[in-house]
């Protein structure tokens, strides 16, 4: 039996505008079968969003719903550290379930996939903004050469791709755009992507972590032994790709579990693979709200990601109140993995860890 897709909808919201966009027209034929129904804006659907109810539906929901829509903002953001700037998303939410994830913090009681169907306008505007700001004066974390874009900050374009071929004109758009490149983080293998002709033009991260704490907090995503793999195949696909590890997730018996890790990727890589290899690390942040959401479809991971005991508030740079490690503890926790990670990867280079 063929596995069902991890989008497979039931039903579509659209905003009416959608239907004259080609792009909008190609998504709606390639599901018939589900439900229309017409919404203002995409942003603004509250039997999604202000639904309580809906929590407990968090999965389903993630499969049966997809949601339509135009990009209106197409501001590029400064970022320094996945990325020089952070482009104009293409999409909104995913339809994997990771219960640390920040999108959803944002979206309320449900967090389907929304897909925006002016991928044109999208591209344009990366190239008008790469094009103004000519060539990268010096070298700097993110790229000693290129301006690097992130595609997909608010979700996983792998999956993405899965609905449509917005990531197949991203990609094909950053062959095309002078000292720009693409980026995007993933825990979705999709062999799809491996035909798109990057031409080391986009950028890949793998996210990882140890497999055993994956199976609790990182739902419907692939295994992690088919991410390590998948590293191999996409950089002779011509991808350039990197590890992300993150959320680091302190707990008793962590040490064992990275170490581990860490030696399942060395013994994995291609020597092409370790010649490139790059990666970040992000220790765990999370948020009272998802908490609240997360006890209603998965408890379980929680007593993992819900640890009072050794996490402060922090207020992030969108205004947002989160829970981090206390910030001596984390110190100690992020030098000690890195040590780990510099036994065992010597090769690999860290562009930033926090």
């Amino acid at each position: 039996m063929t596995p069902r897709p991890l989008i497979d909808p039931k039903l579509i919201y659209l905003e009416p505008a959608v239907r004259s966009y080609p792009r909008g027209v190609e998504i709606l034929a390639r599901y018939p079968h589900a439900a229309q129904v017409e919404v203002e804006s995409h942003w603004r659907i509250p039997e999604l969003s202000a639904d309580v109810a809906k929590a407990e539906d968090w999965l389903s929901v993630k499969r049966d719903v997809l949601v339509l829509g135009i990009k209106k903002g197409m501001t590029m953001r400064p970022n320094g550290r996945s990325a020089d700037f952070i482009a104009p998303s293409s999409s909104n939410g995913c339809a994997m379930a990771c219960s640390y994830c920040y999108v959803p913090r944002r979206k309320g009681y449900a967090n389907p996939v929304s897909v925006f169907v002016n991928i044109d306008d999208i591209t344009r505007a990366l190239h008008r903004h790469a094009v103004k700001l000519g060539p990268k004066p010096e070298p700097n974390s993110v790229d000693p050469v290129d301006w690097v874009y992130d595609l997909g900050e608010n979700g996983d374009l792998s999956v993405d791709a899965t609905v449509s071929d917005n990531v197949r004109d991203l990609v094909a758009a950053l062959r095309t755009i002078p000292g720009a490149k693409g980026s995007f983080a993933t825990k979705f293998v999709n062999t799809d992507l491996l035909a798109y002709d990057p031409q080391g033009r986009t950028r890949i991260r793998f996210s990882l972590m140890p497999a055993a704490m994956a199976k609790t907090v990182d739902i419907r995503t692939s295994p992690m032994e088919s991410r390590i793999q998948a590293i191999n195949d996409f950089v002779a696909a011509g991808y350039e790709v990197h590890a992300n590890f993150s959320p680091v997730i302190v707990h008793e018996g962590w040490e064992a579990e990275w170490r581990e890790l860490f030696q399942q990727v060395a013994d994995t890589l291609s020597p092409a693979a370790k010649a490139q290899l790059k990666c970040e690390v992000i220790m765990l942040t999370h948020n009272a709200g998802l908490h609240e959401v997360n006890m209603a479809w998965h408890p379980k991971g929680e007593a993992q990601l819900w640890r009072p005991d050794i996490q402060e508030e922090k207020v992030s740079q969108g205004g947002m109140v989160n829970l981090r490690y206390r910030t001596p503890w984390k110190r100690q926790w992020l030098n000690r993995l890195l040590g780990w990670m510099g036994e065992t990867l010597p090769y690999c280079e860290v562009r930033y860890a926090f």
